[in-house]
Formats: structure tokens, sequence, C-alpha cells
């Protein structure tokens, strides 16, 4: 283990500052300041080195986190990364991304703060970066096999990696005018900016993956096709159709999905073309949602100078505390403070948007609200508590449904569940011989971490199909389940 005593001497968990408030706000570079070396050496003498080391079984992975702790601990930079890419591909989008299940499973948790895994990550692999310790890993030869991966973000960039690596001659479709997919576009700069994404696709272009941006499958080519060229083809595509509000005056103008919102502000921070922008500036903004979409608009919001922003939850507050409903070592349902939510606005729980008012412009200029009460799992109104509150802008973040069923869904006829995603058996394989999938467009609406994860189990199931055989790993199966109640 690292610091035998660490753990003892060390009781606090340190992480690096974030930039002020008011100088962040003026730009839309990531938050937080480089934490110092022996801080960060100090935490990882934290780890317990368990013996059964249970934020194995919070992470989708099976991340080597003691390993990795401790080759921190001893400064051994070499090593630590060849650790930590040995179970993941992106250690650089997790560490920023990923609201860490394995903190949640730190053994240390139980009566103190737990290590702070995931900033141990980040430091890891933008300490390889800068040291030159990121090379690409062409294949020693070549398969004579091909696949299409539809979709490139972290599930399709994972599958991808893993089969180029295999030896396969693997092609990525993005839609989209570049490469990314929700990492590109949908996660705002001040998140991850789009540096640490470019340097990761550089990797994989020098490893041999074919990038193919600007072409929507089920459009400029179709299902059909792929299939007659490639000898496999996998569905990445994420759970893109956003969960809806069917109340009065859904209709009215300035009310929007978050990500019609998100991606457009994004494009503007980049300095590129922002068709459709909406700009928050001067505005009463309510984001109906309090999840990461929801803090992803806030921040966004904040940057655009608003007048004022309110962030909406039906649920109650959460306890600060880990509640006896979500005991060690399963992810708890606490309170927690993103940097967007220092930054400023209003969060309120436990209401429910009634009705959107609205303007002689047909534009909405104010939300009607009743709170609710939690009771028995059942969200009832509280007669008598109705009320308006001000909205020039609202976003609706209320997270996804599935993913689109037309377009390359449809035309590779591939059955889907009864959650509305695309049905698959325990080896990613869809009902259509030779078609995959991996990722939340088979899974549904889930975390960045299991992407990465199925997008590598995915690509051993689809080396096997091409080869008979396989050597990459697989580390998660269709049916594992997050450590949530």
């Amino acid at each position: 283990m690292a610091d035998p005593r660490g753990f003892l001497k060390t009781r606090e968990r340190e992480l690096p500052e974030r930039r002020p408030v008011p100088i962040r706000l003026l730009d839309w570079h990531e938050v937080y300041e480089q934490q110092p070396a022996g801080q960060l050496k100090r935490q990882a003498g934290r780890c317990m080195d368990c013996g059964i080391p249970f934020c194995h079984q919070g992470c989708p992975l099976g991340n080597l986190i003691p390993e990795w702790n401790d080759l921190t601990w001893r400064e051994d930079w070499r090593e630590a990364i060849e650790r930590l890419h040995a179970t993941n591909n992106f250690p650089e989008f997790t560490g920023r991304l990923c609201p860490a299940p394995c903190e949640s499973a730190c053994v240390l948790g139980i009566n103190q703060p737990a290590v702070t895994i995931k900033q141990i990550e980040v430091s890891i692999i933008e300490r390889a970066f800068e040291a030159g310790g990121v090379q690409p890993l062409p294949p020693d030869r070549l398969t004579g096999k091909t696949v299409a991966v539809v979709g490139s973000g972290p599930a399709g960039l994972a599958t991808a990696q893993q089969l180029t690596r295999a030896g396969h001659t693997v092609a990525v479709y993005e839609r989209a005018d570049k490469i990314g997919g929700l990492l590109r576009y949908g996660i705002p700069e001040f998140k991850m900016e789009k540096s640490v994404l470019d340097r990761r696709l550089a990797q994989m272009e020098a490893e041999g993956t074919r990038f193919r941006p600007g072409v929507a499958v089920g459009e400029q080519i179709t299902g059909r096709q792929l299939r007659d060229r490639y000898d496999a083809v996998v569905i990445a595509v994420g759970a893109t159709v956003p969960r809806e509000l069917p109340v009065p005056g859904r209709e009215l103008g300035g009310i929007l999905q978050a990500m019609d919102y998100l991606p457009p502000a994004n494009r503007a921070a980049l300095g590129e073309d922002a068709e459709g922008l909406v700009s928050a500036e001067g505005l009463d903004v309510v984001i109906i949602g309090g999840g990461d979409t929801g803090a992803d608009c806030l921040g966004t919001a904040h940057r655009q100078k608003p007048r004022s922003v309110t962030q909406l939850e039906i649920l109650p507050q959460p306890p600060q505390e880990r509640a006896e409903a979500h005991p060690w070592p399963t992810y708890p349902m606490i309170f927690r403070v993103a940097s967007a939510h220092e930054e400023g606005g209003e969060r309120v729980y436990a209401v429910s948007t009634s009705t959107f008012l609205g303007d002689d412009a047909g534009r909405v200029r104010a939300l009607r609200l009743q709170e609710v009460a939690l009771s028995g799992g059942k969200i009832t109104p509280v007669p008598g508590s109705e009320r308006e509150i001000p909205a020039q802008l609202v976003l609706l973040a209320m997270g996804f449904t599935g993913p689109e069923q037309d377009g390359v869904v449809a035309q590779l006829e591939v059955e889907l569940d009864e959650r509305g995603n695309v049905r698959r058996d325990v080896d990613y394989a869809t009902t259509t011989s030779g078609v995959f999938v991996a990722g939340d467009a088979g899974r549904g609406q889930s975390l960045i971490v299991w992407a990465i994860a199925e997008g590598r189990a995915c690509a051993a199931a689809v080396d096997r199909y091409l080869t008979g055989a396989t050597s990459l790993p697989s580390p998660i199966r269709p049916t594992d389940r997050p450590l949530v109640v």
C-alpha cells in the first residue's frame, strides 16, 4: 500500500481550488486550478489498499484504483498511467465528468471523507500527456475485417479504439460536423475544454481509426449500405430523445430542450458559427431539472449574463449525509454543489410546473408552480401552494428517454426492448445479425463511465464475432447494474 498510516495522519479531503467566481464567469475555461503535488500525494497516501477494494465494485471499468493510488504516492507516474490505461481508454474524460461512484464505495468513506480518486485519476493522465507518455498504439497486423461504429460519444470511441488496436479497420460515423458526440457540443467548455478531446482523437487517428464526421447515417448512407459494406456494425448513438413536459403553454416561444440550447452556446464559446444560438442575457431563466444537464445549462446561462436563474427540481432537497436508504457502498442521493451552483442562481425543490404563461407576442413570460409532497413513492400536489415566477427563457433538462428510433435504428431492423432501447443479448448483439449496440442506446441514459465500460465490452464481443476468439478485456455484461438503490 502507499502510506501505511496515511489515512490516520490525513483525515481531511483536499481538492484543487476552483478559480474565483467573478473571474471564471468572464471566460469558458475549466474552473479548477492545478493541485499542488504535495497535496495530491498526501491524498493518494490516504488509500488503505483494502483487502476487498469496494472502489472496484463501484467502478464499472474495474479501475485498479489502489494500485495507481500507491504509484501516485510513490511518484511513479510512468507505471501509474500504464495501470490506469489498462482499464480505461479515456481517464481524462472520466476524471472530469464522472460522478465518481468509486468514491461512494471507498471503504475509508465509512467513517471519513473518501479518497479523492477522481482527482488522482485526472492528475495521472494530465501528467502523462505533458510528459509525452500517451502515444499511439497501432496494431502489429490487420485482420482484414471492417467495422462501422455509428456515433462518436464515449461508448463509440471506446469501441472503436479497442477494435482498431485489435487489428480491425474501423470507421466512426458522426452526424455532427466534428467527432465527439455530446462530449463535443453537449459538455460545456468550463467542464471539459475541447482540446482535451482533440488530443485523444489525434491519438486514435494515428492508430488507424477512421473518422467520418458530417455523415448522418440513415440519410447520406443507409443502414442496409452499412451492413453490405462492413463485416460488423455497432450502434452507439446514445439516448438523445429528451423527456417532454406536456403542460399548457408548452408551445410558447422561449421554451427549449437543453440540447437545443447547449450545443449552439458551446459553438459560440469556441468561436464557431452557432446557428440557433439563444442567449440568456438580461432574461429571467428557469431550468427545469436538477441533474448534471441542468447544471450545464446553469453554468452556461451564468456566462451569458442573465437577470436571474432559477433551477427547479420536483423531488425534495436531498440530505447532506447518506440516508438509511442509501447505505455504503451504494451511490447516495445527497445534496451536491457543482461549480455552476457556486456561481449564483436559486435552487427550488419539491415543485412542479403546472402551466407556462405567455405574453401577447406568444412568448413565455412566467411559470405557474405548485409545491408537491413525496409520500410512499408518490408525488402529490400541495393544495393552495400555487405561485408564479417570471421567465422569458425556460430550459427543459429532465433527462432522456432513449435513442431515436427512426433513421439508422429502423433501417438496421433491430428490435427494441420494453423501455424503447435497442434490445441486445449478453454479447451486446442485437436481433440483426452482425449488428451490435453499446452505451446509452442499449442501456438507457447513464453515466460516462458506463458508456466507456460498455464500449470496451462490446468491442470484445465484436472481436470474438469476427475472429472466433478475443484477447480484449470485457469489464461488464449488459445486465450489470450500478451500486444504486
